[in-house]
């Protein structure tokens, strides 16, 4: 009789980008690799920061590892915090080139697709717990128009598309590291042991809470 496969999570991070040599999102995603949180395994996949190409690699991940909760992480510099993402919209506006020099403008994510989609992950419930243990955490209602919106939004597009039920998924952005901030003065940071330890409690959140909590989280700007 064949043993029952573990579950497995799949937990993606972007490549550098921009010319700096490191991206947290990519540390945190592969410092937690193989894990057991949950009664599942954690896989981790880094993925191009590249229009299209991103999406791409996202599909073979959800192909291979079959997961029951997907989890991107990507770099917010200048945010102080560990931030779960709320909505995924359906627009590619580049401020600057991707690591292929792609640069689209007021594009489509997906053509003929719905102009958004909101995360399946209990993001309020995340930020409390990361709270609690006393890790900065708040719910962002914008992840921006770039790479990370980008997979993000293709990500909830494929989840609510696949033949899968129940796969919740969705995105969280982690700050920079001390070793990003000292090159540019005044920028927050978080140690990655940190941001390690955040994200672990956010997959065992998501992994145990089924529905979110009901508390303000809303911003007047």
């Amino acid at each position: 009789m064949t043993a029952p496969t573990i579950p497995r999570i799949l937990l993606t991070g972007f490549e550098p980008f921009d010319r700096d040599p490191i991206n947290p999102s990519w540390e945190v995603a592969r410092a937690l690799d193989g894990e057991i949180i949950a009664q599942a395994r954690v896989c981790a996949v880094q993925l191009p920061c590249v229009f299209g190409d991103a999406m791409r690699a996202l599909d073979e991940a959800l192909a291979e590892h079959q997961p029951v909760l997907v989890i991107s992480l990507g770099l917010a510099s200048g945010r102080p915090e560990i931030t779960p993402e709320r909505v995924a919209i359906n627009i590619d506006d580049a401020r600057i080139p991707d690591n292929a020099g792609r640069q689209p403008v007021d594009a489509a994510v997906i053509e003929h697709a719905p102009a958004a989609y909101f995360s399946t992950l209990p993001i309020k419930a995340m930020v409390r717990n990361l709270r609690e243990q006393g890790i900065p955490a708040a719910v962002s209602n914008t992840a921006g128009t770039f790479v990370c919106n980008h997979l993000f939004y293709a990500l909830m597009h494929r989840l609510a598309r696949r033949a899968a039920p129940g796969v919740r998924g969705g995105f969280i952005h982690v700050p920079a590291l001390p070793e990003q901030a000292a090159r540019h003065p005044g920028m927050p940071s978080m140690a990655l042991e940190t941001q390690v330890r955040a994200l672990r409690e956010a997959i065992r959140t998501a992994m145990t809470v089924h529905e979110d909590l009901r508390e303000n989280a809303g911003q007047l700007h």
